[in-house]
C-alpha cells in the first residue's frame, strides 16, 4: 500500500490561481512518476466550499469547506492573493484564512506558503522567529507587518523547520518541486520538472530575479539598451570608460547617469552580470572554472572566486556542489 500524503491547499476569492494549481500539478505529476506509490492526495478547502473565483476569473471548485477540514495533513499549502494600489500590490491578510490556518497547522507535518501566503502564515504566527521569503514586491511589506520574522526577499524558497515559504508566483513549481525531492528523492523530482519541461530544477538559494530584473527599467531608454547589450557582451571590454565611450559621455558625467538610472556603478553592475552569468554556467555544464571565468568577462579563476565571494559568500566549488542539476 502507498502511502497517503494529504495535501490541503486553501482557496478563498480572488487567490492567485498558479499558486494552487501549479503545486497541484507537480504532486499529480509525482504521483505518475512513481506509479502511484507518491500517494499524494491534493484536495482543495474554501470558507464555504463551492465555487471560488481567483485572481485570474477561472472559478475553481472546492472539495471541502474550512470547518470540514479535520484529521491529519502531512502539507498544508496556503497560497496569496493581492491588492493591487498605485503604489504597488498589497498583500491581502483575510482574517477568516489566517484563523483557519492558526487552527489547522498543528494537524498538519508541514506548512507551505506560495507567494504572498507568506503574510497569511505570519498573521496566523507561524512565522515568529523564522526566516521567510515572499514575492519581492511586498517583502518590505512583510517585514514591517511582522517584526518578529527574519524576511529575506532574494531566495526563491525557504525552509525554515516545519515550515516552508516561496517567492513570486512561478516559484511555487520550484517549491512544490523541492517537497517532492523531500519526500521522495531527487530523481524524482527531477522526472517531475521534466515533465513539465522546466528549464532545470531551481533550488531554494538561487535568487528571486536576474541583474538585469533586478532594478526597474531606467527612465532613459539608452541605459535599458546599454544593460542588455552588458548581458549580451560579458566577456567584452565593460570598463567605465569603454561603456562611456560607447554612450558618448565622459567617464564621469557616464557613472553619475548610471548610477542614478540604476542605483549601482557601472564596475559594480557589470561584475554582478558576471557573477550571475557564472553561476547559471555552474548550475547546467560541467564545464571547468577556466572556462567559466573567460566565458563570463572575470578572466581568471581567482577572479572568478574573489567575485563569487564578493557577491554571494561562496566559492564556485561549492556553489556547484549545492546548485549543480543533471538534467
Amino acid at each position: 500500500m502507498p502511502t497517503t500524503r494529504r495535501v490541503v491547499i486553501a482557496v478563498f476569492p480572488d487567490v492567485d490561481l498558479l499558486d494552487v494549481t501549479g503545486p497541484a500539478e507537480v504532486f499529480t505529476l509525482a504521483n505518475r512518476a512513481t506509479r502511484g506509490s507518491a500517494g499524494y492526495v491534493v484536495q482543495l478547502a474554501g470558507p464555504d466550499g463551492g465555487v471560488v473565483a481567483t485572481s485570474a476569473g477561472v472559478r475553481l471548485v472546492t472539495d471541502l469547506a474550512f470547518a470540514d477540514v479535520d484529521g491529519a495533513l502531512d502539507t498544508l499549502l496556503v497560497p496569496g492573493a493581492v491588492d493591487l494600489r498605485p503604489g504597488g500590490p498589497v498583500a491581502r491578510i483575510d482574517q477568516e484564512v489566517v484563523t483557519w490556518v492558526k487552527a489547522t497547522a498543528p494537524q498538519a507535518r508541514r506548512v507551505a506558503s506560495v507567494c504572498v501566503g507568506a503574510h497569511v502564515v505570519a498573521a496566523a504566527g507561524l512565522l515568529d522567529g523564522k526566516t521567510a521569503t515572499t514575492h519581492w514586491s511586498t517583502a518590505a511589506q512583510l517585514a514591517a507587518d511582522h517584526p518578529a520574522v527574519r524576511v529575506d526577499p532574494d531566495p526563491i524558497f525557504v525552509r525554515s523547520g516545519n515550515v516552508w515559504t516561496g517567492a513570486g508566483i512561478s516559484a511555487c513549481m520550484d517549491l512544490a518541486l523541492a517537497l517532492v525531492a523531500e519526500d521522495l528523492g531527487e530523481e524524482v523530482a527531477l522526472d517531475v520538472a521534466r515533465q513539465l519541461v522546466m528549464y532545470l530544477k531551481r533550488q531554494g538559494g538561487q535568487s528571486q530575479f536576474s541583474v538585469p530584473l533586478s532594478t526597474p527599467p531606467a527612465s532613459r531608454r539608452d541605459i535599458d539598451e546599454l544593460r542588455m547589450f552588458i548581458a549580451d557582451h560579458l566577456d567584452g571590454d565593460l570598463s567605465t570608460a569603454a561603456l562611456a565611450a560607447r554612450m558618448c559621455l565622459s567617464e564621469r558625467h557616464f557613472a553619475r547617469v548610471f548610477r542614478q538610472e540604476t542605483g549601482h556603478p557601472p564596475a559594480a553592475y557589470v561584475e554582478a552580470a558576471r557573477v550571475e552569468a557564472a553561476r547559471r554556467l555552474l548550475e547546467s555544464t560541467d564545464e571547468p572554472l577556466d572556462r567559466i571565468a573567460a566565458a563570463c568577462g572575470l578572466g581568471s579563476v581567482e577572479t572568478l572566486h574573489r567575485a563569487m565571494r564578493k557577491q554571494i559568500g561562496t566559492t564556485p566549488a561549492a556553489y556547484r556542489r549545492r546548485f549543480r542539476t543533471t538534467v
